[in-house]
């Protein structure tokens, strides 16, 4: 590093700015920020103006309309404001329309009027909740505004909405320890009464089961786990794949896709011939894929629809082909398939189909008393301290990674099949009898659980992939369940079991499993 001079030591004295050079640049700055800042139309008239704030004032001085009162009186979320200010733009309607409009239904309140009619509209990015300041609610005679106040008044409500969020976010943390203790009560319980009990406890939660079912579709607003499921080229590929390879069914067909996420399969459908598709997601990322739609080109073909599949009514009484990545960890975990089943039941047409179409789940033993050692022999002696007592808390939880085929010590086998065109949906919680039929003589550590899917009906190209270890990996890895005790066994050997599925019912997207081996029987949750 080059030395810096001290200026304690320099002869030379800086030289003072010039002010009236100061005055100039200032203004330079301001000049150019005025000519990149751009006009914004009025909704009402041909009238452009500099700000958002001085169009929504002309629109209550000079055409009688207050934005933010209308916002108020429709109790209109953020949705609700860009399907208005697109109506108004579209239909160029009169104000006086708006000012008489009843409580509801509004004529805005439709999916078409989420797309925006002015491309980088400024009034769709003004955060609806900021009107009341930036459009004061009208007075006798005309408003005037003192700046100095309304950008207090900003700040006061920006800071009023950063402690709203804080509170609500220090809420949802709370719900979910509350959830957690709660459903690791259950597995406990469970144990101690052979499965039975617990049910006194349900009526508690009950109460979360709307915010957790929030928290569920919220997590699919973070972008990184959509990109780490698009990056996943065996699970994207395979979809890709059987719709590029069997343009024949999917040609003139209206297609429904459910958890529709980035787009990713409503755009392949469309690429693939669909005449019409309809793409429904109750995450915030949908607002994204709108654009990504729009982006490519694909809106005449690919309609998005916000919100559960439970909820909403379609655009359409029926359609010919229900594409969904609904499945999770041990193909179960998230009950998405639940909602798949209903949006087959209600909306598919006799002779449509369900893709991915048929799946199975499948165990195997593997023996790697390594990661046996780093979860369960790690607690017998913690820096000299016994914590023997943390493996009844530890081993229940199921654990999902990705499982070195080496260690595998038996040949699959398949415990469960689903054909997603006739399951219902009590046959998503069930009892199994397995087999595995042990190659070396060893200790068996743990059980491990994985899926396939197959791409089938009517296709002259049919597609499959697996999550198993002996294949590539993918984001759903695989399920492993650890025994306390390592099982000795022999090659040649049959290793038989049993195991049982349920939902928990404390938190119906993850899962409670009971496996029967040998004389043990051992508990696990998937949450």
């Amino acid at each position: 590093m080059a030395d810096s001079a001290d200026p304690r030591e320099c002869d030379e004295v800086p030289e003072l700015s010039d002010p009236e050079e100061d005055d100039a640049e200032e203004e330079q700055w301001q000049w150019m920020e005025e000519e990149e800042s751009p006009q914004v139309p009025c909704l009402f008239c041909d009238r452009r103006l500099p700000s958002v704030t001085e169009t929504l004032q002309h629109c209550s001085s000079d055409h009688g309309l207050s934005l933010a009162e209308l916002v108020h009186k429709h109790c209109l979320d953020d949705y609700g404001y860009i399907k208005l200010i697109n109506f108004i733009r579209a239909t160029k309607c009169d104000a006086s329309l708006l000012r008489g409009l009843p409580d509801a239904p509004p004529p805005w309140d439709s999916e078409v009027f989420l797309r925006p009619v002015l491309q980088d509209d400024p009034l769709l990015q003004t955060d609806p909740e900021e009107l009341s300041t930036l459009d004061p609610p009208t007075q006798s005679g005309p408003a005037t505004v003192n700046s100095h106040d309304a950008l207090l008044q900003r700040a006061l409500a920006a800071e009023e909405r950063a402690a709203r969020a804080e509170e609500a976010l220090s809420r949802a943390m709370d719900d979910l320890h509350k959830l957690k203790v709660l459903a690791q009560g259950l597995v406990l319980s469970d144990q101690g009464r052979g499965g039975g009990g617990g049910a006194r406890a349900l009526g508690a939660v009950s109460e979360l089961r709307e915010e957790e079912d929030q928290a569920y579709f919220s997590s699919y607003s973070h972008f990184s786990i959509h990109e780490e499921m698009l990056k996943d080229r065996v699970r994207t590929e395979s979809y890709q794949n059987f719709m590029y390879k069997n343009p024949a069914l999917f040609k003139d067909k209206v297609v429904l896709d459910v958890g529709c996420g980035t787009g990713i399969l409503s755009m392949f459908a469309a690429k693939a011939g669909a005449k019409q598709v309809i793409a429904v997601d109750q995450s915030d990322i949908i607002l994204h894929a709108m654009d990504i739609v729009r982006l490519n080109g694909l809106e005449d073909r690919v309609t998005l629809v916000k919100g559960r599949i439970e909820d909403i009514t379609l655009p359409v009484d029926k359609v010919d082909i229900i594409v969904s990545e609904w499945m999770g960890y041990f193909l179960l975990f998230e009950s998405m398939l639940d909602s798949v089943l209903y949006a087959r039941d209600m909306y598919l047409a006799d002779g449509g189909s369900v893709f991915p179409d048929l799946c199975t789940i499948s165990m195997a033993a593997i023996a790697d008393p390594l990661k046996h050692g780093e979860h369960v022999a790690f607690w017998e002696s913690v820096y000299g301290f016994d914590m023997s007592v943390m493996k009844a808390a530890v081993i229940p939880e199921a654990a999902v990674e990705v499982v070195s085929a080496e260690t595998l010590i038996s040949e699959p086998a398949v415990i469960k099949r689903f054909d997603c065109n006739d399951v219902s949906l009590s046959d998503l919680e069930f009892e199994s009898d397995f087999c595995l039929k042990i190659s070396k003589t060893t200790n068996c550590t743990a059980l491990l659980g994985f899926f396939d899917v197959w791409f089938e009906r009517g296709c002259a190209e049919k597609v499959t992939f697996s999550t198993g270890p002996h294949v590539d990996k993918t984001h759903w890895k695989q399920t492993v369940f650890l025994l306390e005790k390592p099982l000795p066994v022999q090659t040649g050997e049959e290793l038989k079991g049993r195991i049982s599925v349920r939902k928990n019912r404390k938190d119906p997207r993850s899962l409670l499993i009971r496996l029967e081996l040998r004389d043990r029987r051992l508990h696990y949750s998937l949450q």
